[in-house]
């Protein structure tokens, strides 16, 4: 509450103050795979941002398998963990690196079956065609167009929790087991990377949710006779709005879950993934297709 009216200047003081820390490399560390993991981590998570659209024609770049392109370069950063935690020379950042590694191949699995599914319906994987097919009204929104979606976006949201290693499933960084986990080792401006990197996860998830389920850019209004809110609040500055409403929403959420539940044990994680939200995933991936293929052909 110190740094400026209400602590609103916190994140800035937080800043100077780890670009000002002196950045300590452990002795038993390998120095060069050491300093490249905060980078690999970095690169992977922003190199996402380039294929979110903002709106219709505000994306930094238009892949028509952009969808594709995100959750392949997310990724990478399971190499960025593995190589921070091997690289530092220490048992907890080793076992942090295992565990992330184990978490994020497990659910990576189900997080894929419900892009498929998502992919399957609207017959693109370009992210700017799957929010345009949402405009004319929250009803129009895939969540509600489409009754798989509900269960749908719950396995996404639960998969985009592991992804962040946000609890419940901070496994990865468990501060009681694990000090913190793959970057116990990190000091100064690299732990500032790897944090940044992480909320970034936690920012490009939910981006991606309201994207394939909850209208993108588009505004949840309709127009009913002379009060065309539609129409009043539509346009670029509005969809960015739009879009990061419904985004920063998802975000609250995720920071409230991390209050509320506990975190779970390792062998809990990964059941979940693999008896529950798996074989969900592809159940809605197949229920998916014979609706597509011979309800609504």
């Amino acid at each position: 509450m110190e740094a400026g009216p209400y602590g609103i200047f916190q994140t800035v003081a937080d800043l100077i103050k780890l670009l000002q820390k002196e950045h300590i490399r452990p002795f038993a560390s390998l120095p060069l795979i050491f300093m490249m993991a905060p980078v690999v981590i970095f690169i992977a998570v922003f190199a996402g941002f380039a294929v979110l659209p903002l709106g219709p024609e505000m994306q930094a770049s238009s892949l028509d398998s952009g969808l594709f392109f995100l959750i392949a370069i997310l990724g990478l950063e399971i190499t960025g963990i593995l190589m921070a935690g091997y690289a530092s020379g220490n048992k907890y950042s080793t076992l942090g690196a295992v565990r992330a590694v184990a978490q994020l191949l497990t659910y990576e699995i189900p997080l894929g079956l419900i892009v498929l599914m998502v992919v399957l319906w609207t017959g693109t994987a370009d992210l700017s065609e799957i929010g345009a097919g949402q405009q004319s009204g929250i009803f129009n929104w895939y969540i509600f167009s489409m009754p798989l979606f509900i269960p749908a976006w719950i396995i996404f949201f639960i998969c985009s929790l592991a992804e962040s290693n946000r609890a419940p499933f901070d496994l990865p960084e468990a501060e009681s087991e694990l000090v913190a986990g793959f970057h116990t080792e990190y000091s100064g401006f690299p732990w500032a990377v790897i944090m940044l990197a992480e909320y970034a996860m936690m920012l490009l998830t939910a981006l991606l949710g309201s994207i394939l389920f909850f209208g993108a850019w588009h505004t949840p209004f309709i127009n009913i006779g002379l009060f065309a809110l539609a129409d009043w609040t539509t346009g670029s500055v509005w969809g960015v709005f739009w879009l990061f409403s419904k985004a920063l929403i998802f975000v609250l959420i995720q920071i409230w879950v991390r209050w509320t539940f506990p975190r779970v044990r390792i062998n809990q994680m990964l059941a979940m993934g693999w008896k529950y939200l798996t074989p969900f995933g592809l159940a809605l991936l197949l229920l998916t297709g014979f609706i597509k293929i011979y309800l609504i052909r």
